[in-house]
């Protein structure tokens, strides 16, 4: 019975196995992996001669060759050229190739620089590092160097955006910031302080060094691990809501961060901040119980203070998304941490809830509600509008008869002129056929009128003047007929002073002045020496207004009439003629 060398697919240790029918068929590793022979004995390797990956049978021990290049590949001496590692992320053993590029761990699949972590262990082991540098993920916020032993002399590399902190004994001493350092005496005074560090470069001190990542890191997400019982305001009910969202962390003390976080991990990565269920180690987060806390306690406080409906929660997810960063904040700086920006991009609502449909119910019939008063009001409106409009039209409606029938007056006046005109013209062409004129006739008639009323010439001129008078009301009588002028009643005045010479006027031309003197004919006062004011023109319009002084007629705005223009007849003397014809003898105006 042979026995060979069998290497562990779990952590790539060796173990002895044995060729045989009694031979143990399952080896136990020293890792807990269960190495069964028959299965397992055939592994892949990266041929030392020809550099391919081949699969030979551990069980052929020193005899199996690479089935490439033929070529031994489970020598002693091969073996001896196995290199041990640990895993940068779960801390397993491992053994691989020392001129392996590359190894995946077996346990969390990480893939391995294997050169680089050769390198590492074998500076650890010498206890000694010449470069301090980070070589930590862009995820992590804290990385602790795996190195603690350092001589004088070492170069401390920080990148932009980063701290280093020097660490002792659970103190936080001295802090570089970005740049390359040479660890002197002189730059890390804190740490002289308390350990009296050699000057000897050669001398090695200890201490802890971690880097500190001051970037922002963004779109950690978080959501709350069950509903939020809260009162709604606008309508009275209880609901139970849900949120989730993502927000930004920032270190912003790297002292009170490393002091809350030495001892516990030697790295604090973003997933550590809310945590992976789903990842095979199943991080827990270290600071989701404080999120979780201040998201409950606060966002249904955030909803009543403002008068949130729930059903429009989603207009004000920025107000609630910055109230809760102050929230949180107010918290989260005992750890040297900050967080820029909160965000909830979803409030979950229970849509299966009655309460919840009843509250979207009361809801759609407020909406309704409004609208149908806004459109009781907009028809009110609407009516008010043409009750308005028709007023304005019945308006002018009516304006426009007054107009009417004034132009209807206007026209039934002008037609009654034109007929007085006509019967004038033929008055005038009778009497111009008869042989005598207009103002003879009017004499004649005078005369023979005075003689009815047995006026005389008489002495007594008393009894004169009341005939006079008499004849004044027959004569007024006939002017209304005949349209007699002032120019016409001056033979019957000279005829009638041949009838009584004692005649005198009957009315006197006097008036009386503003300061109270009466019966005054000169044209100036007597006692203030103002002057005797202008008689005032009156008109009357076609409507029926009469005694007009303004320009226009104050019914229905007609404008006044402009004067007539007079003229002298040439071949009978008759005076202040309007018409176009002369009255008295009929000779046509000249244009």
């Amino acid at each position: 019975m042979g026995k060979f060398v069998i290497e562990c697919p779990s952590c790539g240790r060796y173990a002895e196995a044995s060729n045989g029918f009694f031979a143990k068929k399952k080896i136990d590793c020293v890792c807990g992996y269960v190495i069964n022979v028959k299965t397992d004995k055939l592994s892949s390797k990266v041929c030392p001669h020809c550099g391919n990956t081949v699969v030979f049978d551990q069980s052929k021990g020193e005899d199996a060759r690479c089935p490439v290049c033929h070529e031994k590949i489970n020598t002693r001496e091969g073996m001896a050229a196995l290199a041990e590692f640990t895993c940068p992320s779960c801390s397993c053993k491992l053994s691989a190739d020392k001129s392996a590029v590359s190894y995946v761990c077996p346990l969390c699949d990480t893939v391995i620089d294997v050169q680089e972590r050769i390198e590492k262990e074998a500076v650890k082991n010498q206890g000694l590092a010449s470069v301090i540098k980070y070589e930590g993920g862009n995820d992590t916020f804290v990385w602790k160097h795996p190195i603690e032993d350092f001589n004088l002399g070492s170069q401390l590399i920080v990148h932009e955006s980063q701290e280093a902190l020097f660490f002792r004994d659970g103190k936080a001493l001295d802090l570089f910031g970005a740049g390359r350092y040479t660890l002197a005496t002189q730059n890390i005074p804190l740490l002289e302080n308390l350990y009296k560090l050699p000057s000897n470069t050669t001398e090695v001190f200890h201490s802890e060094v971690y880097f500190i990542n001051m970037t922002t890191q963004m779109g950690i997400k978080w959501g709350t691990d069950s509903k939020v019982r809260m009162f709604d305001p606008a309508s009275g009910l209880h609901i139970e809501i849900g949120a989730c969202g993502n927000f930004s962390l920032r270190v912003n003390d790297s002292r009170k961060l490393i002091v809350k976080l030495v001892g516990t991990s030697s790295e604090f990565k973003q997933n550590e901040v809310m945590g992976d269920q789903y990842s095979v180690s199943s991080v827990v987060g270290k600071f989701k119980a404080l999120v979780m806390n201040r998201v409950k306690s606060n966002i249904s406080r955030i909803i009543k203070e403002n008068n949130i409906n729930v059903l429009e929660i989603d207009e004000y997810l920025d107000i609630i998304s910055e109230k809760l960063r102050i929230a949180i904040n107010e918290v989260l700086g005992e750890y040297g941490l900050v967080m820029p920006e909160f965000f909830v991009t979803s409030i979950l609502t229970p849509d299966d809830d009655p309460n919840f449909k009843r509250l979207k119910q009361q809801f759609a019939d407020k909406t309704l509600r409004v609208r149908e008063e806004g459109i009781r009001k907009a028809e009110a409106e609407a009516a008010q509008g043409r009750k308005i409009l028709e007023a304005q039209t019945e308006a002018q409606l009516k304006m426009v008869g007054a107009q009417g029938e004034a132009e209807a007056l206007k026209i039934k006046a002008q037609a009654e002129a034109e007929a007085y005109k006509a019967q004038a013209f033929a008055e005038a062409e009778e009497m111009r056929a008869k042989g005598y004129t207009y103002q003879q006739e009017t004499s004649r008639m005078v005369g023979m009128e005075a003689m009815q009323n047995g006026i005389t010439g008489g002495r007594d001129g008393g009894s004169a003047l009341g005939d006079i008078a008499g004849l004044g009301v027959t004569l007024g009588a006939m002017g209304g007929v005949i349209g007699m002028t002032k120019d016409a009643l001056n033979p019957i005045m000279k005829d009638s002073s041949e009838i009584g010479s004692g005649v005198v006027h009957a009315a006197d031309d006097t008036w009386d002045c503003s300061c109270g003197c009466k019966g005054i004919k000169s044209r100036f006062c007597p006692d203030c020496g103002s002057a005797r004011p202008e008689p005032v023109s009156s008109w009357n319009c076609t409507c029926g207004c009469k005694n007009i002084t303004s320009k226009f007629c104050p019914e229905c705005g007609s404008k006044k009439p402009a004067a007539p223009t007079v003229w002298n007849c040439p071949e009978c003397g008759n005076k202040n003629i309007t018409t176009k014809f002369c009255p008295e003898c009929g000779h046509k105006r000249e244009e």
